[in-house]
């Protein structure tokens, strides 16, 4: 076989492989392996570091494309879904008052690769908990119900003050870095 017919072959292939899957299936196995060798509680704390940068990084966007120094609540509500949206997420408020915004989601951004991978939902939550926390002060998430964990959705709740509701749910707590 020429070289040419060879290289005709291999691009024409049906293989479901491109960028997006290939980067999903990357951070499925990389979160995999943590989860393997250090355990699920470990395994989130370093996906959390990197949730954290990326949730830094995401908030000063907003806030720059926006003029603004500080997003209010209904504004993170917003920038929260919106990146998400971006992302191939399907995040929607399902209520918001001054104490907490509770999000629901019925399609995750990392698709299937997410299933049992529990450990890739600290990228949700501190993306919310850095963005909230920075423009609100104190932010406290709680992975309520998730994709990953097997349920047809997620429920999140951010909770934007350490009220005794906030207190009692299992969650990540966040504060504005000084």
């Amino acid at each position: 076989m020429s070289e040419t017919r060879v290289t005709r072959q291999v691009s024409q292939a049906d293989i479901p492989l491109e960028r997006d899957v290939f980067l999903r299936t990357l951070i499925r196995h990389l979160a995999g392996t943590l989860e393997d060798v250090v355990g699920l509680k470990e395994a989130s704390g370093f996906v959390s570091v990197v949730g954290q940068r990326i949730g830094d990084d995401i908030n000063g966007a907003y806030k720059q494309a926006l003029a603004l120094e500080k997003l209010d609540r209904e504004q993170v509500a917003q920038v929260l879904v919106d990146l998400k949206r971006r992302i191939q997420g399907d995040f929607y408020v399902i209520e918001q008052d001054d104490e907490k915004i509770v999000f629901g989601n019925r399609v995750c951004p990392f698709a299937e690769k997410v299933l049992g991978r529990p450990s890739m939902c600290m990228m949700t939550s501190n993306v919310f908990g850095a963005i909230a926390s920075d423009n609100l002060g104190y932010a406290k998430v709680s992975l309520e119900r998730t994709i990953a964990q097997g349920h047809g959705g997620c429920r999140v709740v951010v909770y934007l003050k350490p009220t005794a509701e906030a207190e009692a749910a299992e969650g990540r707590e966040y504060v504005k870095a000084s």
